[in-house]
């Protein structure tokens, strides 16, 4: 049950900040973003899940899931990036564009040359280690803002609990993404229990952005 209940993270987890902006609506302006990937994560999780349990009854062509991880990993890394650029503004503004170029150029060289996104027989490591790698970077440059603008408190800003929400989910899966295929070619119970290690950082990352929408607003924040 346990077990189950792990697996079935990804859906039920995005329930609690879902639950907590239904309660707390007034958000700023740049948490939009974050609200558009907790709705879009639950589509998609929902989807990847249902077809993990239940392929058996459905078509052959939709009988592997992992076209839909693909797609969540491309969306995460888009909104997470959109947010970034929302609340540093000019800070750095110009490695945030160059952050985006080379992911869309290692999106591309990697389709190119290594892995076939449309390739529903194994998952794309590749393409999760560069999202994580690069949303973490994006993550550090939020840090460092926060220090030059002498910023005491973070604690009291809704951008600092998402941001270290997202910080400690990709830094936990980079080395899972990282050798994720050769674990599973290697050892596959060793590979499905490192997905859930996944999972329980997926729950935290909830967990934080749900924190973020219980901190009051701030005064300089637009609804």
């Amino acid at each position: 049950m346990f077990q189950l209940v792990l697996e079935w993270s990804e859906v039920w987890a995005l329930f609690l900040p879902l639950a907590a902006y239904y309660i707390h609506q007034k958000q700023p302006a740049f948490l939009t973003p974050v609200l558009i990937y907790l709705a879009g994560a639950l589509v998609l999780n929902l989807l990847t899940d249902f077809v993990a349990d239940f392929n058996e009854y459905l078509p052959e062509w939709l009988q592997t899931n992992l076209i839909f991880y693909n797609i969540h990993s491309i969306f995460r890394f888009i909104c997470f990036a959109y947010f970034f650029n929302t609340i540093t503004y000019g800070s750095f503004r110009h490695l945030r564009i160059i952050l985006i170029s080379i992911y869309l150029l290692l999106l591309l060289s990697n389709y190119i040359f290594l892995e076939n996104y449309l390739d529903q027989t194994h998952i794309n490591g590749n393409l999760f280690t560069i999202e994580a790698y690069l949303l973490l970077i994006f993550s550090m440059l939020y840090y460092l803002t926060q220090l030059r603008n002498d910023v005491v408190d973070l604690s009291s800003s809704k951008e600092f609990w998402i941001t270290t929400g997202l910080s400690i989910y990709v830094v936990i899966n980079f080395f899972i993404f990282l050798f994720y295929v050769p674990m599973i070619q290697e050892n596959p119970i060793l590979a499905n229990d490192m997905w859930n290690v996944h999972n329980l950082a997926y729950i935290t990352l909830c967990l934080f952005i749900t924190k973020a929408l219980y901190v009051p607003l701030q005064p300089d924040h637009r609804i």
